[in-house]
């Protein structure tokens, strides 16, 4: 389905609903050093030498996507507005310094954005992390590095085989921070064997180094990964859940008592520095997105990309989208699901601003649901806005679920 509307910020067309046509990019960059043992993202591993051909295959697949996406515009590439743009990984920061430039060349080619209100993240590895690469970041707009710390004990960042050091990422962030006014640290918890002392040292030497934005995501056991084999082989005992919840209750307490706001189920910022991108995915709006893997979400439907680097390269040199999976949903899927995205931010789901999105009222979707769960103490309502309670947040992926099956019945 073609949207109707423009590219151009200028145009008036551009301002369709945002749930509808995106004002966000997200451009995957596949290639790491190592593929770590808990990682199920799409990841190339070793392959230093590719990078070239798939920054190639990237520009194809944008520069095909926009000449499909907006057909009338012929003789030139029609930049697409974006308030925000998110480079993630695999690890962009893998790329070599002319690498890099080449690739925020690309962004600037092929989208336009105003470059004193857009939201320009970077992920990176602390090893990665140099002054010549962040005077090319700058240089070209990033303003905001989101590192993947992980953890500052040497035992846990053995266990999760990452590579870097406490000093590494400590000297990370604080060479950063001369560029960029916005690091966000990638902190996991409930690795095995992990200690809620050490958890408890994570967070202190976090909020120590004076970054704006904390990622802070329970160790799952992805089906197929590494550490997954060996919890099956008995060789990894995984943590059990009320484990897990002492940590993630540990993590809210420790951020919230230093000022922090506790914005989103597992993401903590200070004032004003909530991630404008993954606000989007969280409100259930639209997004572009471009890369091995990557998926994008507009004018209703959701597309993922194949996550075969060969398939990638194949399809594109045919001038193919190379998309794996396509679905349009149903308007009560669709709100479904955005209520169950948006019921992961500690604001909630605001009854109105749900109905003009979805156009389907709240509880006539999810009225048995939200009162089940107020009855056991998870939701809180207050006529206006449906939110977790303190105790709902603990049990967010049942109610979430809940949501979602909704729309089945």
């Amino acid at each position: 389905m073609r949207p109707s509307y423009s590219a151009d910020p200028g145009d008036d067309r551009c301002t369709g609903p945002r749930w509808y046509w995106p004002r966000s990019v997200y451009i995957h960059i596949p290639f790491c050093a190592h593929h770590c043992c808990y990682c199920d993202f799409a990841v190339v591993s070793g392959a230093a030498s590719l990078v070239d051909a798939y920054l190639d295959a990237l520009e194809r697949e944008i520069a095909l996507y926009t000449g499909r996406t907006f057909a009338g515009y012929q003789g030139h590439i029609q930049p697409l507005f974006v308030e925000t743009i998110y480079i993630g990984g695999g690890t962009p920061s893998f790329l070599s310094a002319k690498q890099l430039q080449r690739l925020l060349e690309m962004v600037q080619r092929y989208f336009c954005y105003r470059r004193e209100e857009v939201e320009f993240t970077l992920e990176a590895n602390p090893t990665d992390v140099t002054a010549e690469k962040l005077e090319i970041l700058a240089q070209y707009g990033v303003n905001r590095l989101s590192l993947g710390a992980q953890s500052f004990e040497e035992e846990v960042l053995r266990f999760l085989e990452r590579t870097h050091t406490a000093a590494t990422i400590e000297q990370a962030v604080r060479l950063a921070q001369r560029y960029l006014a916005n690091v966000s640290l990638d902190l996991i918890f409930a690795v095995p064997g992990q200690t809620l002392e050490q958890w408890h040292r994570d967070l202190q030497r976090a909020l120590a180094l004076g970054v704006q934005h904390l990622s802070t995501y329970n160790l799952t056991v992805e089906p197929r990964t590494a550490l997954w084999a060996r919890v099956k082989r008995g060789l990894v005992r995984a943590t059990d859940e009320e484990t897990e919840r002492r940590f993630y209750a540990h993590t809210i307490e420790t951020l919230e008592s230093a000022g922090w706001e506790h914005y989103e189920i597992s993401n903590f910022c200070r004032p004003g520095f909530h991630s404008r991108h993954n606000g989007v995915y969280w409100a259930g709006e639209a997004y572009f997105g471009f890369g091995l893997g990557a998926a994008r979400y507009m004018c209703g439907t959701r597309q993922t990309n194949t996550r075969s680097l060969r398939q990638y390269f194949t399809l594109l040199q045919a001038g193919r989208l190379p998309v794996a999976d396509s679905e349009t949903l149903r308007p009560w899927e669709r709100a479904a699901e955005t209520a169950a995205l948006q019921l992961r931010r500690r604001c909630g789901i605001h009854r109105g601003e749900f109905e003009r999105q979805t156009g389907i009222p709240l509880d006539y979707l999810l009225g048995r649901v939200i009162a089940r769960h107020q009855a056991r103490g998870w939701l809180e309502d207050d006529g206006e806005r449906v939110r977790l309670t303190r105790e709902g947040i603990f049990y967010a992926d049942l109610v979430c679920a809940d949501c979602v099956a909704a729309a089945q019945q």
